[in-house]
């Protein structure tokens, strides 16, 4: 009989790639849905007549419940939530009962009604704040610096609480940025390879964005859910920091992206005032005001030697392979939308 596993966030960029995974090595996918379990999923169109559906809301506890005694599943992915941190400031208290007491509910349902499945919790590295020495690992102590960042320091808290009270399998993966052509559009590195690709493509003059210095550590999605399912397989169950331990700037990230679009920039200016020519000196880069954040120059880098030793995971693409991958997708769907 196929292992059953649940992910709840199925329908977003991790839960989609963790459903085609599990689904590759032989589980019956049940995903937790808030909407229609009979609408199309855009990021699941490629398995979704696969997969089973079930209705639940992070914010109702007998929903939640209902689902997972319906799944009964051996493993649950607990990915759902908000993941945008600016927009934590906008919904500060929704972000806490989501992302914080959201992830409390799944673990109560998880112990009611499947309590010898194997728990995993999508971490965040925003934990960290970005004022930690880097680079930083499972020791590193925690300063959140947002509702977010918050929220999910309590999620984790929870799962070790429960871990340690409970004797359940429960885990969290603490991950740092990760993207693919996935990823929504409100993220700087998607943001960057569809705004490049528009540029290319004559359907937008130029890319606005903040902080140019920000340093990142940015991995491929693809790479984290193997990551999460090496976590929840493991002979024990303990948290493990998850990324590439190589920072770059938005800058750089930039570059490549026109690079891959043979489209090479020249710099000019400084902070608020900097921006980007291409060839033919037409401003293609620009900094926005409105979207620009001082502290991001701060880096936040994984040191994930941890996962790398104990699960024997490590990053399959390199981050020239994976911003390269993200633009071509981004300019090939925009041609066929074009008509070119």
């Amino acid at each position: 009989m196929a292992t059953r596993a649940l992910i709840t966030g199925i329908t977003g960029q991790d839960g989609s790639y963790l459903a085609e995974l599990l689904l590759s090595r032989g589980y019956e996918v049940w995903g937790l849905v808030r909407g229609s379990v009979t609408a199309l999923y855009e990021r699941l169109a490629g398995c979704q007549n696969r997969l089973h559906l079930t209705s639940g809301d992070l914010l109702d506890q007998n929903s939640l419940s209902e689902a997972v005694a319906q799944a009964k599943p051996a493993e649950i992915y607990h990915l759902a939530g908000p993941s945008y941190v600016p927009t934590s400031w906008r919904q500060a208290v929704l972000t806490g009962e989501v992302a914080g007491v959201g992830t409390t509910r799944m673990l109560e349902a998880t112990r009611q009604a499947a309590p010898e499945a194997r728990f995993y919790l999508a971490g965040s590295a925003d934990i960290f704040g970005d004022a930690s020495p880097e680079p930083q690992d499972e020791q590193t102590a925690w300063q959140p610096r947002s509702p977010y960042a918050v929220a999910k320091a309590y999620a984790q808290t929870m799962v070790c609480a429960y871990r340690e009270q409970h004797g359940m399998f429960a885990c969290t993966g603490i991950a740092f940025n990760h993207t693919s052509p996935r990823r929504g559009h409100e993220f700087v590195s998607r943001r960057i390879s569809d705004g490049a690709a528009r540029v290319r493509l004559g359907l937008s003059t130029d890319l606005r964005l903040g902080n140019l210095d920000a340093r990142r550590d940015w991995g491929f999605a693809g790479d984290f859910v193997d990551a999460m399912h090496r976590i929840v397989t493991a002979d024990h169950a303990s948290d493990y920091v998850l990324g590439t331990g190589e920072v770059h700037t938005v800058r750089e990230l930039v570059v490549r992206a026109f690079e891959v679009l043979d489209l090479p920039l020249a710099w000019e200016g400084r902070g608020l005032s900097e921006l980007a020519r291409d060839p033919d000196g037409r401003v293609v880069v620009r900094v926005d005001e409105e979207l620009y954040r001082p502290l991001e120059a701060e880096a936040r880098v994984a040191n994930p030697s941890r996962a790398r030793v104990e699960l024997g995971w490590s990053p399959s693409l390199s981050w020239d392979q994976l911003i390269t991958m993200m633009v071509k997708a981004d300019y090939d769907r925009l041609s066929v939308e074009k008509g070119v």
